[in-house]
């Protein structure tokens, strides 16, 4: 009996479904269902009961399920402490982030982890969903943000700065405002998953002044409040990582330089601190030192 059969039946039973464990293990549901009905021949047991909303393990199925989960952690184990013997990481690192930052970011991070190391390989989603790493057997997240409460182990990375930035054009035709208040005088272009009214909070120093934002586009992409502002539709709030070549190309200028949003945090994200893997840890050093050149 193969392992990969054992981690198929496993993942069926976690998901509850074909059809979602075929979609974690990238492969189609008629196969994964004709690999666990080879499995129930050669043990000559019925392993699962099928319905056609459901399915759950038998009594036997549940036993031998709790014996493959701890067959495949021991093969992990064994794995994992040869991996940590070698200089040089090696193997398959599955990661997922947010849509934007892998494109502005990570998939950077990657190109540069794949020269440094060759003897990997990575499996990067970039997605807007929050993915289950255990379940999903995702060895990393880059996560920015507040961090809710969970098992995983996070370790800060950096931060995303923010600034407010405008169109050269725009501020020929409005006067550029000099305090935050007056930001009500202008189009405003606002990031914003939602129709909820948005503030903006500001700080410079000690002093702090909360702005309700009243955007003439709200748009859930930053990229799009990006293009608009390039396009001299308003003011936008926006990280300076992704203004970077609109500001040196003079496409964007800072307004209210002095004042600035609440940085983000930037987080990896992992199962396990007390196993953590060599192709991990590099990577999040990799993810450090891009951070620490700015």
């Amino acid at each position: 009996m193969e392992t990969r059969t054992l981690r198929a039946f496993v993942k069926v039973v976690e998901a509850g479904s074909f059809t979602r464990a075929a979609d974690v293990l990238g492969t189609q549901k008629a196969h994964l269902s004709r690999v666990i009905t080879q499995l129930e021949r050669e043990l000559g047991s019925r392993l699962l009961v099928r319905t056609t909303r459901a399915l759950s393990p038998t009594e036997t199925g549940r036993e031998f399920f709790e014996r493959a989960q701890a067959i495949l952690a021991a093969i992990e184990d064994a794995e994992r402490s040869v991996a940590e013997t070698q200089d040089e990481p090696r193997g398959v690192l599955k990661l997922t982030c947010g849509v934007e930052f892998g494109l502005l970011a990570v998939s950077g991070w990657v190109r540069s982890y794949l020269t440094r190391y060759p003897a990997m390989r990575v499996e990067a989603e970039f997605t807007g969903r929050l993915v289950d790493l255990v379940h999903e057997g995702i060895d990393l997240a880059i996560r920015i943000g507040p961090l809710a409460d969970s098992t995983l182990v996070a370790r800060p990375l950096g931060q995303l700065d923010y600034g407010l930035f405008a169109a050269p054009g725009y501020l020929m035709q409005h006067r550029a405002p000099t305090r935050p208040a007056e930001l009500k005088n202008h189009e405003l272009i606002a990031f914003a998953h939602d129709s909820r009214v948005m503030q903006w909070m500001l700080s410079n120093g000690n002093q702090q002044d909360r702005i309700g934002v009243s955007a003439r586009l709200k748009v859930n992409n930053s990229f799009a409040v990006r293009d608009a502002a390039e396009a001299g539709l308003g003011i936008a709030q926006l990280p300076l990582l992704i203004v970077a070549d609109a500001l040196r190309a003079r496409r964007l200028v800072r307004v209210l330089p002095d004042w600035s949003a609440p940085p983000m945090p930037v987080h990896a994200v992992y199962a396990s601190a007390k196993f953590l893997s060599p192709k991990v840890r590099t990577f999040v050093e990799l993810a450090r030192e891009a951070f620490r050149a700015g």
